[in-house]
């Protein structure tokens, strides 16, 4: 699998933070996406380089890893660092949708591949 896949991943949070802000009708300036986006990213980043999921991005397993770094650091960072909230529903809400996008797309790409080696 290509290293660009992180892109998907990169997606996957941004349209979690921009459907965020607009669902809670706040500006949807690139400063704002930026500053609700940043605890994410870096916690991201972070499982990238745990999972060192360069070597195999597409699966599940490196998957499972980046988004649990993904959750439970972008919420602390978020806490601790960038002083915003964590309500319980904030955590529910972002640990739903970043499990759905950063899983589904490794998911679909796993079916693909199995459909690929039964096909031949």
């Amino acid at each position: 699998m290509k290293k660009w896949l992180l892109s998907y991943d990169l997606v996957s949070v941004l349209v979690f933070v921009i459907a965020g802000r607009s669902n809670h009708g706040a500006e949807e300036s690139a400063t704002g996406i930026l500053h609700t986006a940043g605890p994410f990213l870096i916690a991201l980043a972070i499982g990238w380089l745990a999972a060192r999921a360069w070597q195999d991005p597409a699966s599940l397993q490196t998957g499972a890893r980046v988004l649990a770094v993904t959750v439970v650091g972008g919420l602390v960072l978020r806490r601790f660092v960038f002083d915003d909230g964590t309500q319980l529903a904030f955590l529910l809400v972002a640990a739903a949708f970043l499990t759905l996008f950063l899983m589904g797309w490794r998911l679909g790409a796993v079916v693909a591949g199995r459909r690929r080696r039964m096909a031949v």
